[in-house]
């Protein structure tokens, strides 16, 4: 919709596929009705797919046909991160018909769809993300440890994510701000995003510049993962972040604040470090990791066990196969 194709080079060539151009304006509610309707009766698809707010208007175009429409619901944006907006409720409740299946990744989601939108349970399906666990199996890359200016006896603190303002990476600057003078640690940002100036003067303001460092965008997150001796996350809304179960794969420890369903993903040797959505409880979390190495590869070894059983990306591939097959 924002005319945005470059996910498409993720595609296996002989993959057949088109990208028809249909005009979207933002705002004007009747004027893309009438377009998405038309559009699904040129189309005529077998199946629509929609996928968070940003798409609802095509839900609204379905109304009254036949045609099996799936909607995933990934999360939010930070305008619904503390509660949901009573308006888009009651236009959830109105467009999702019974030729709708709803589609959640979290425990949180699934709660709020049937609870909050007041959808039928029969027609919300539970399926958590999941990864290629045998991509994360590798051996600290020195090379890149040097690339970055990653000291040997450093203790390596990292969060992958896109810079915008419901990650609220200033919440992880200052909570690494007040670690422990006995930790020697670092903080490894991996991403980008409008954030991104604004973060790094925010460092610099607080005096922890050197201790930390922006890699800009990465597009296979693997190798840097290798990196961290601790996953943080520190986000004011998540669902089910695959970040998470990357640094799980990793056989990394996580602090981070309790956000979605954050706690309940990781294992249980690594719940007491999901805490609170406060400065200080994130920065004891990270803290107590930094200064026991044994307890982070503990908790580390668990967290990949966890993943590998419960995330496995071919559980999730299979179960939306079975639902696409329906």
């Amino acid at each position: 919709m924002s005319q945005a194709y470059t996910a498409t080079e993720l595609l296996n060539s002989d993959i057949d596929f088109s990208m028809p151009s249909i005009p979207y304006e933002k705002g004007r509610l009747v004027r893309n009705f009438l377009t998405f309707r038309s559009a699904l009766n040129r189309l005529r698809p077998d199946v629509l797919v929609t996928y968070n707010w940003g798409a609802i208007e095509w839900a609204l175009a379905n109304i009254g046909r036949s045609l099996p429409h799936i909607h995933i619901v990934d999360g939010f944006g930070p305008e619904e991160a503390d509660e949901q907006l009573a308006r888009r409720v009651n236009f959830r409740r109105l467009v999702f018909m019974r030729n709708t299946t709803i589609v959640v990744p979290s425990q949180t989601l699934y709660e709020i769809a049937t609870k909050i939108w007041r959808i039928n349970p029969e027609r919300v399906s539970h399926i958590p993300n999941g990864i290629d666990c045998d991509r994360f199996t590798l051996a600290r890359d020195q090379t890149l440890a040097q690339k970055y200016g990653i000291e040997p006896d450093a203790t390596v603190i990292g969060t992958v994510a896109t810079l915008r303002p419901e990650k609220n990476i200033q919440r992880l600057l200052l909570a690494f701000q007040k670690l422990s003078t006995d930790t020697k640690s670092r903080l490894l940002i991996v991403g980008d995003g409008p954030e991104r100036d604004s973060l790094e003067t925010f460092a610099k303001q607080n005096n922890i510049a050197s201790q930390v460092i922006f890699t800009g965008y990465i597009a296979d997150p693997g190798p840097i993962l290798s990196l961290f001796d601790i996953f943080a996350l520190s986000s004011d809304t998540e669902q089910m972040p695959i970040s998470i179960l990357e640094a799980m794969a990793s056989s990394l420890p996580v602090a981070a604040v309790n956000v979605g369903d954050v706690r309940h993903i990781v294992s249980d040797a690594n719940k007491p470090y999901i805490v609170e959505r406060e400065v200080d409880s994130l920065s004891a979390a990270m803290n107590k990791l930094a200064l026991d190495p044994g307890l982070r590869q503990t908790i580390g070894e668990q967290n990949r066990r966890h993943v590998q059983d419960v995330y496995d990306e071919t559980t999730m591939v299979d179960t939306y196969a079975c639902l696409f097959s329906r």
